[in-house]
């Protein structure tokens, strides 16, 4: 078997998202399997160095899972012309910066979402990355989850016929952290840190519904801190400055409305933390992040309003579960293949720094339409 190595600078991989999905679950992952193939039948394997602060902290990370190069040396990591990569996942206050020293570095750039915190900065990147003329990426995670994989395939089989309308469920209760610790981070409620619902998450609304559904068109949002006061990792009580629940109205192309609601203030009764309902002229559809239940109009129940008695009808009953028809992988690490492929044969990749920038776009609009009380539309973004 063919090998072919690519050396990868990845930074910020000490936080969960990080360790886990990027480099355990995804670029190791590929490693131990030997690589990802390419289409000369050569395996390109990745050879990561693990970038951070915390010296100690980051050789400890690297000894446990068999990563034989580490540094705290920012500058000599993006130096070194044998690492042609370089990845981020740590703080988005600290993104456009290393991201830009890397690019002029000569570096082609993967990176965590969102890319930045305004608009005007994501696009200096993107445009930044296209005039060194490096590949770059975003991160998309869930577009590859199955249950959107199924959604998605049934959008391309017209199983909806003209799609109506998008319901969008995202979030579960987080602790304040006094007598029960929080399962987030505190500087995720802190705005001055970079917190807030609108930001974290609008971006992934854009791009999941401008590839399941349908390309965003404006937003009518209204963001909330609903806890105004937490406890940090220390026990330590603070002030909780940012939005930790986002409720918005989405217009899309072809007058489909999408409403979400995101929020960190909410008990879950459904059928996974996130939830999306697409209804159509011919069928509707729910899907989680592994499941999918789709229901035809002829299985559609008659239901008639009577509130003087128990309803009868078993509304669950009446919906039909996706099959898998394919073995999904972590979603996380099918993306890094993808991006090591269009960095290694220019192999197709569509989820470029401007892909993000319209994540950013649609969160700075988001936050302007909950202080202006309005419609916010989104201009066409180009570099």
């Amino acid at each position: 078997m063919r090998q072919q190595r690519i050396g990868i600078v990845m930074h910020g991989v000490t936080g969960r998202m990080g360790m886990n999905q990027h480099l355990i679950r995804s670029v190791l992952a590929i490693r131990d399997q030997g690589g990802v193939m390419l289409s000369d039948g050569a395996f390109l394997v990745p050879d990561p160095i693990i970038v951070g602060r915390n010296a100690e902290k980051i050789e400890a990370l690297a000894k446990k899972h068999g990563v034989e190069r580490w540094t705290t040396d920012m500058d000599a990591a993006l130096a070194n012309p044998d690492d042609t990569i370089f990845f981020d996942a740590a703080s988005t206050q600290m993104r456009p910066g290393l991201l830009a020293r890397a690019i002029e570095a000569g570096k082609h750039v993967y990176s965590e979402k969102p890319v930045s915190e305004g608009l005007e900065e994501a696009m200096k990147i993107a445009r930044l990355a296209r005039q060194k003329g490096v590949k770059n990426g975003i991160v998309h995670d869930k577009l590859d989850l199955p249950g959107l994989l199924k959604l998605k395939r049934l959008r391309d089989s017209g199983f909806f016929g003209k799609i109506l309308s998008v319901k969008g469920e995202f979030g579960y209760w987080v602790f304040e952290g006094d007598w029960m610790p929080a399962q987030r981070p505190s500087w995720n409620y802190r705005a001055q840190d970079g917190g807030g619902m609108i930001s974290d998450m609008l971006c992934h609304w854009r791009y999941v519904l401008d590839n399941v559904v349908a390309p965003v068109r404006s937003v009518s949002c209204l963001g909330f801190t609903h806890i105004p006061e937490r406890w940090d990792e220390n026990g330590e009580a603070y002030k909780a400055t940012a939005d930790d629940a986002a409720y918005a109205t989405f217009l899309l192309e072809g007058d489909i409305v999408a409403h979400i609601n995101s929020s960190w203030c909410t008990r879950v009764r459904r059928d996974d933390l996130v939830t999306f309902q697409v209804d159509g002229t011919h069928g509707s559809a729910v899907a989680g992040l592994h499941k999918c239940y789709s229901q035809h109009r002829v299985n559609t129940p008659k239901p008639v309003w009577n509130p003087d008695e128990p309803q009868t009808l078993d509304f669950y009953a009446d919906w039909e579960e996706v099959p898998d028809n394919t073995v999904f992988d972590n979603g996380f690490k099918v993306q890094w293949e993808q991006f090591l492929r269009h960095v290694a044969e220019d192999a197709p990749w569509h989820y470029t720094l401007l892909e993000g920038a319209k994540g950013v776009q649609l969160a700075q609009a988001g936050y302007q339409s909950s202080k202006e009380r309005r419609w916010v539309d989104l201009e066409p973004l180009e570099v």
